[in-house]
């Protein structure tokens, strides 16, 4: 089949490699601006595009999904299918142009965590298993028709980082299926129960603030689906900390926000139990263990 690939950043990468590499073919990928970084502004592609560049396939960067020449563009192709991966929310004249339609892979068990961040709410959330789901685009957003579902574990030691790179090799292998299964054309579609759905908003910096107040199983799993970007954080003397990795303790009587430290442990108590912190980052500092941080700083006045 003639497949047109829309995704923009390394979740989607997985899945653009294994259908390059199948019997069918990407005449063209659809990604997000070129964006310019650091203090020389160099540009730098999405890393859909660079995997495109390497392998010769055609690039569409549009600014406006509606725009005229955009759309026509699309059609000239002549596609049997749109394949997206962790890309922009599609417009009805765009998704209905491929014959067999177009379809979303979401890291989620769709309806559950439809938005922005399910990887990262599944974590916060304390869930035990996740997993990712294929689905045909309509107006409104993850709420299309399920072709595919596969499951996948949370390990205890899973944080953002670990579970978005499982779930984007998962995906991968998810999209390829689906893929033959639209060709063959033998597949039923299930309906999404919105009554069972759930959100999974855009992560905010105020999400990320960490209200010690809380209960320390609560904060551990904030840290860890926030980890290690963009950062679970608190404020000490105007500086921001951001935690990468805790650990639970169980502590009666606790103080919320109450630091003990000693020159290799730091612990902080919260509103049930407390955490013993094992990664940080001082603001403009990099990213240490706990044992190297304290060697250069201090919450013990």
């Amino acid at each position: 089949m003639k497949i047109i690939f829309m995704g923009t950043p390394d979740f989607a990468v997985p899945s653009l490699k294994a259908l390059y590499e199948s019997s069918h073919t990407i005449t063209a990928v659809v990604t997000g601006a070129d964006k310019e970084r650091g203090r020389g502004q160099k540009i730098t592609y999405t890393p859909v595009k660079e995997f495109a560049l390497k392998n010769n396939i055609p690039v569409l960067q549009p600014e406006k999904l509606k725009d005229g020449n955009f759309i026509n563009h699309l059609r000239s192709f002549s596609p049997d299918l749109f394949v997206v991966v962790a890309f922009r929310i599609l417009p009805e004249e765009i998704f209905t142009i491929p014959s067999k339609g177009s379809f979303n892979l979401h890291g989620s068990l769709l309806p559950k965590y439809r938005g922005a961040a399910p990887i990262q709410w599944a974590l916060i959330n304390g869930e035990r298993e996740t997993g990712v789901t294929t689905f045909m685009l309509e107006s409104k957003v993850d709420t299309g028709n399920i072709i595919l579902q596969k499951k996948i574990n949370i390990d205890d030691d899973d944080d953002f980082g670990s579970l978005h790179d499982k779930m984007s090799e998962l995906g991968a292998k998810v999209v390829v299926e689906t893929v033959r299964i639209i060709e063959d054309g033998n597949f039923v579609l299930k309906k999404q129960d919105d009554s069972s759905a759930s959100l999974a908003p855009k992560i905010t910096k105020e999400i990320c603030e960490i209200d010690w107040n809380n209960s320390a199983e609560e904060i551990h799993n904030l840290i860890r689906g926030l980890s290690p970007y963009p950062g679970a954080y608190f404020n000490f003397k105007n500086k921001i900390i951001k935690i990468y990795k805790t650990k639970l303790l169980e502590d009666k009587d606790t103080k919320p926000g109450q630091i003990k430290q000693t020159k290799t442990s730091l612990i902080i108590e919260c509103g049930k139990n407390s955490l013993e912190i094992l990664e940080l980052q001082q603001e403009g500092k990099k990213r240490m263990n706990v044992e190297e941080f304290l060697r250069g700083f201090s919450f013990i006045n």
